[in-house]
């Protein structure tokens, strides 16, 4: 395994981290336990997480995924050997399929957040959160694959300067030790390091957004921001949802897929330059013997950039074909084959 700082911090995390979204619907507490032992064993120690997990986000399942840690925690006393990261849920953006959530109005002020970070560590078994992160933005913009800037005003939205405020509390109280963001734009980390510089408060040292083969987005902003600001990134969904293995081309649906069971209606991946661009990676892996997930962990984790790779996988055998990615060096042949692809079909699903 290996190990990269994240961000400007004191912590070192491992290059691929254990992805948690599927724990609680199609995965047993039994088989969540399970993958955080061959995890450690294989030296991954960084667990990422959320109040609102597993995904779909559900008013009978949310804080299962916590509870499954949890309990992992409490029965193996092993807290010091993980690097354990949660989030707070932004404000509802389907209110009929969020209302769950503090009654879907689930912003980052001092009354959300401390309630949010409060049942994360009883449910956790923890006092304390090595990083802590909003889910998404508390403000109108565009993220989850939205491409498109909505152009809207926030009549509603909390203060970037008075979200700070209240984390910079949570961490003077030591319930957390770092912050950090997801789904964030260019705009949002200049400004939340522009009020930390100007009031003395934690930055934040993440931004946890999606990067792929299927989406390099990221490169065109926020990129900078990890190299000269410190604000490394932890890549999700580097496989697409397992799009990048291949299992879904020509509308395959395997038994006990993702895409075959509860994000069924999921479809990002579905379109048919998604699709030629995955058979173009898949090939390329078959080309070089590699498993097309090896081919497409190993792209995510060769970017200086990156400080994790979270990897979601419902099983066993899946999270040892990942840890397979390690042991892959890109050639230049790789690398030229992998940009051509890009620059013909560039960022399909983003």
């Amino acid at each position: 395994m290996r190990y990269r700082q994240l961000g400007n911090s004191d912590l070192q995390v491992s290059v691929l981290g254990l992805g948690t979204m599927t724990w609680g619907h199609q995965n047993s507490e039994s088989d969540a336990h399970q993958q955080i032992e061959l995890a450690l064993a294989e030296g991954i120690n960084f667990i990422d997480t959320a109040e609102m997990y597993p995904t779909p986000t559900q008013a009978d399942t949310w804080r299962t995924t916590e509870r499954y840690i949890g309990s992992w925690l409490a029965n193996s006393g092993r807290r010091g050997d993980v690097v354990l990261a949660s989030k707070i849920a932004g404000p509802a953006r389907d209110p009929a399929g969020q209302n769950h959530i503090r009654d879907g109005l689930s912003r980052h002020d001092r009354r959300n957040i401390v309630e949010a970070l409060d049942g994360s560590l009883q449910r956790l078994h923890t006092d304390y959160l090595d990083l802590y992160q909003l889910h998404w933005p508390d403000r109108k913009t565009n993220f989850f694959g939205q491409r498109e800037y909505p152009y809207q005003d926030d009549a509603e939205s909390v203060a970037i300067e008075e979200t700070l405020t209240v984390l910079a509390e949570q961490v003077k109280a030591g319930k957390v030790r770092h912050i950090g963001v997801s789904n964030e734009t260019p705009w949002g980390v200049a400004e939340f390091l522009k009020h930390s510089e100007r009031l003395g408060l934690p930055r934040i040292v993440s931004v946890q957004n999606p990067y792929s083969l299927l989406n390099r987005l990221y490169e065109g902003g926020l990129s900078e921001f990890s190299h000269r600001e410190g604000v490394g990134l932890l890549a999700y969904s580097p496989l697409a949802f397992g799009a990048l293995t291949g299992k879904y081309l020509g509308g395959a649906r395997p038994e006990g897929s993702r895409l075959s069971s509860v994000y069924r209606t999921f479809n990002r991946y579905d379109s048919a330059s998604a699709q030629e661009a995955i058979a173009g990676y898949v090939q390329i892996a078959e080309q070089h013997n590699l498993s097309a997930a090896q081919l497409a962990l190993a792209y995510v984790i060769d970017k200086p950039f990156v400080a994790s790779a979270l990897t979601g996988q419902t099983s066993l055998a899946q999270l040892r074909d990942n840890l397979g990615a390690l042991d892959v060096t890109l050639s230049d042949e790789v690398r030229a084959q992998v940009q051509a692809i890009h620059q013909r079909i560039p960022n399909p699903a983003p």
